[in-house]
């Protein structure tokens, strides 16, 4: 069974159950991941976030039953998740740009979105640097800060400032050759702690401490943008080579040699744990 096989199960589950309560753990289960990777992986491969392509569908259902229907409005909202009449008449208005008691009179056109599916177009005319390394378990030392994965805006890279790399330093007992970003500890949904790091042999005061599992890794030479690339293994290689992205306890990590930090055309490497399916 492919990736997008499983996703489109997954996704089949979840259109089933928009009615009512919707076992995250199980979407997951589905899709052959846990709950953080299914949700990065449905971000990554339809550009929004798995909990908002949920509210527009069953705001675009609850609009069809309005315009076509005789249930009171409030028994719409309470169908579709809304506990209270204001929180169905915000979100609501929000979608559809008018409150549901003039949708309903007025017969106005309402702004739905249809069931995504999810297909993958497998490119092969762009090369990707990829090997397969089996690495053992480190440790790093680091400062970590919490971001989203959901947000318009990728702020990590204002974290990245001279003045944290400094303090690495100042506070490591040796000179760094590479320095390390952590995508770690994914909370199931959107939030997740990110660590600028060195490798370590112990604990260095002042800094966080994390232990980077022994793994398999996938690891993605540079090219060109970062961002691009991260998207690229996920809608490209990862549905195409017979792996699946490990557990969610493994962090995502980028590599950057100390000599190429904070300059414009800077070199790194992309590591995504991977285990065979």
């Amino acid at each position: 069974m492919d990736w997008t096989t499983r996703m489109n199960l997954a996704l089949d589950y979840i259109e089933a159950n928009l009615e009512g309560e919707i076992d995250f753990k199980q979407a997951a289960k589905m899709a052959f991941c846990s709950q953080s990777n299914f949700s990065n992986m449905f971000l990554i491969a339809a550009g929004i976030p798995i909990s908002e392509y949920i509210r527009r569908r069953r705001l675009s259902l609850a609009a069809l039953e309005l315009q076509n229907g005789e249930a009171k409005i409030i028994d719409i909202a309470l169908k579709y998740g809304y506990s209270s009449p204001t929180a169905f008449n915000r979100a609501f208005q929000n979608q559809h740009k008018v409150p549901p008691q003039y949708a309903r009179s007025r017969k106005v056109p309402l702004i739905t979105y249809p069931r995504i599916s999810l297909q993958i177009n497998l490119k092969g005319d762009t090369e990707m640097k990829v090997r397969i390394e089996r690495k053992p378990a480190f440790t790093t030392a680091g400062i970590k800060k919490a971001f989203r994965n959901d947000s318009t805006e990728n702020l990590i890279p204002e974290f990245w400032t001279k003045e944290n790399l400094d303090k690495i330093k100042a506070l490591s007992n040796s000179e760094p050759r590479e320095f390390f970003g952590l995508c770690a500890d994914f909370d199931g949904a959107h939030e997740f702690d990110y660590y600028i790091a060195v490798a370590t042999t112990a604990a260095v005061s002042g800094l966080e401490t994390y232990e980077v599992p022994a793994a398999t890794w996938a690891i993605l030479e540079k090219d060109g943008d970062l961002m691009e690339l991260a998207g690229r293994f996920w809608k490209e290689w990862l549905p195409s080579s017979g792996y699946r992205r490990a557990d969610e306890n493994i962090p995502d990590v980028e590599v950057y040699p100390e000599f190429g930090l904070l300059k414009p055309d800077y070199e790194y490497e992309l590591w995504f744990p991977v285990v065979k399916l």
